[in-house]
């Protein structure tokens, strides 16, 4: 895993605009979602926008120390904030900034005491928390973020992956606190969009920029939205008002003052903001009353008025177009590896793989449950092959199976995707990718044996390289370096692995380490994959 131990304020600002440049890739999907609980219809575009304002303001500054970064990074959120989550996100902007005062560069810890301060300044700014929504998701990021700061580990990469990873949980579990979102078939907007961000800038900051160019951040379908019943669009109907927005400015202005005038004029009131500048959103029936009720608290300008009626006829009609769109089943054993294909743009995953092969049904049900109607599955297991093509005759939606046999060929497969071209050409291309990569495969033989001109004691250590037996031994470490050597690695430039549930950390680490050794050339990446039965799957490509 690539490690960066500090970054200054001009590595912040780039990480913060490649982050933008990726929410912007996913701003029409988030701005599909957001029908509850707050019917914006935008808060993919709010969000976008004001991020816009950050990178804007943050171009203006010419030092590279990370205090003054962020402090402008806050004043263009506040200004440019749009939205109930833009309004939030322009919170957690704050908190992060005051937690960096004085700070010429951000460590792991740092950055997670910035994720925390935001949290604060986030809840501190809303009247009536809401979890399942964004609120919930900065929550709970920053603080494993920060578990695992406290646990000593100060690498910024580590600390935002640990974040990312949360996010994408927390995401997956608005429904379930939310059941206003379970029932529209939706996971949180706001909170999507924050884990969009946050792993725009883990892809930036991990140097992963060719992933960045040919995909997007995915859509998140929580394990609450199983039921194709529940992703019907809401029927239409409701009054849902207008969404007010403006901005206060003055001298000695008092958030909670405003807060409690506006308090009972209607819904999602979000003050936030300092003595000379606030920004207060809220919907209501009467916007033109909520304006009228603090002008003479100060002077108020950048009014937004948006009629969420409208909005929300819109996202409907959306929702049906989105039915259109294609989406991507992945078979996967092993919660590290479903993360790992999860971060890559699949929409469901089927729990499977050796010695666990999933039924017809169990790839039915997610193929059946996604809102699309152009389906890719990944079987990514020989033995999976057969039974995933059934499933095309079982459902009137478009299949194809792309015959991946092992996991890196389904990682390969994945990176080829290209959300701009259409249907048939991403299928030719991720099969073609799947030639790409060598698959090895580490793991304990059963039983005593003589195959492929080995002789194999049960327990010992055995190699596939592509499926075919190779190598055995009692040292683990060696028989990867003996299989390594069969493959042929002219082509290779990345080697990854992915280290089981029965292989600990720093055994993995160690392995990492003698193939750098043997092979200085190439980049050596380690995954936590925790997939059951296999010590190690490495891929070569």
């Amino acid at each position: 895993m690539k490690q960066v131990q500090v970054i200054n304020g001009q590595d912040l600002r780039e990480m913060v605009a490649a982050a933008t440049g990726w929410l912007e890739k996913s701003a029409p999907d988030i701005d599909a979602l957001n029908v509850f609980p707050v019917p914006d219809g935008d808060c993919g575009t709010n969000m976008l926008l004001t991020m816009r304002a950050v990178v804007e303001e943050a171009n203006k500054v010419s030092g590279s120390g990370a205090s003054q970064m962020a402090q402008a990074m806050a004043k263009g959120a506040l200004m440019g904030a749009r939205g109930n989550s833009g309004v939030i996100l322009s919170q957690i902007w704050r908190g992060f900034a005051s937690s960096l005062e004085g700070k010429e560069t951000i460590d792991g810890k740092d950055l997670a005491g910035g994720l925390l301060q935001g949290t604060n300044m986030a809840y501190k700014a809303i009247s009536n928390p809401v979890e399942g929504t964004i609120l919930t998701v900065i929550r709970e990021s920053a603080s494993a973020a920060q578990m695992k700061a406290d646990s000593g580990i100060n690498d910024v990469v580590a600390i935002l992956e640990t974040a990312v990873k949360t996010a994408r949980e927390s995401v997956a579990e608005t429904p379930r606190l939310l059941p206003i979102l379970r029932d529209a078939g939706v996971v949180d907007a706001g909170g999507q969009g924050l884990y969009t961000l946050l792993e725009g800038a883990l892809l930036y900051l991990k140097g992963e920029m060719r992933q960045m160019q040919v995909r997007k951040s995915h859509i998140i379908v929580s394990d609450k939205l199983t039921d194709a019943e529940a992703r019907r669009p809401t029927e239409k109907g409701g009054h849902f008002g207008y969404c007010t927005q403006f901005l206060m400015e003055g001298e000695n202005l008092d958030p909670d003052k405003i807060r409690k005038k506006l308090k009972d004029k209607g819904k999602s009131l979000i003050v936030a903001g300092d003595g000379s500048t606030i920004r207060v959103h809220i919907h209501s029936l009467e916007p033109e009353s909520i304006i009228k009720s603090v002008s003479s608290l100060g002077k108020v300008s950048n009014i937004s008025i948006t009629n969420m009626d409208e909005q929300h006829e819109d996202f409907l009609a959306l929702q049906s177009r989105k039915a259109t769109g294609m989406a991507i089943v992945a078979v996967v054993a092993g919660k590290g590896l479903a993360d790992v294909f999860w971060s890559l743009g699949v929409s469901a995953i089927v729990s499977g793989g050796q010695t666990m092969n999933p039924s017809t049904r169990d790839i039915l049900r997610p193929v059946q449950a996604i809102p699309s109607d152009k389906i890719i599955i990944l079987p990514n297991n020989k033995n999976v092959i057969p039974t995933a093509r059934q499933v095309a005759s079982l459902t009137h939606k478009i299949i194809e199976v792309v015959p991946t046999e092992t996991i890196p060929q389904g990682v390969a497969a994945l990176l080829a995707v290209d959300n701009e071209i259409d249907f048939e050409t991403n299928v030719n291309n991720m099969v073609q990718a799947i030639s790409t990569v060598k698959t090895l495969e580490i793991t304990r033989a059963i039983r005593s044996t003589k195959l492929s001109g080995l002789e194999i004691r049960k327990n010992q250590a055995i190699g596939l390289l592509d499926g075919e037996l190779l190598a055995a031994g009692d040292n683990i470490n060696n028989v990867v370096i003996d299989l390594l050597a069969k493959a042929d690695l002219r082509q290779a430039e990345v080697i990854t692995i992915y280290y089981g549930a029965e292989t600990k950390e720093v055994e993995a680490e160690q392995l990492s380490i003698a193939i750098r050794q043997k092979y200085p050339q190439l980049q050596v990446e380690v995954v936590n994959g925790t997939q059951p039965s296999y010590n190690y799957i490495i891929s070569a490509e």
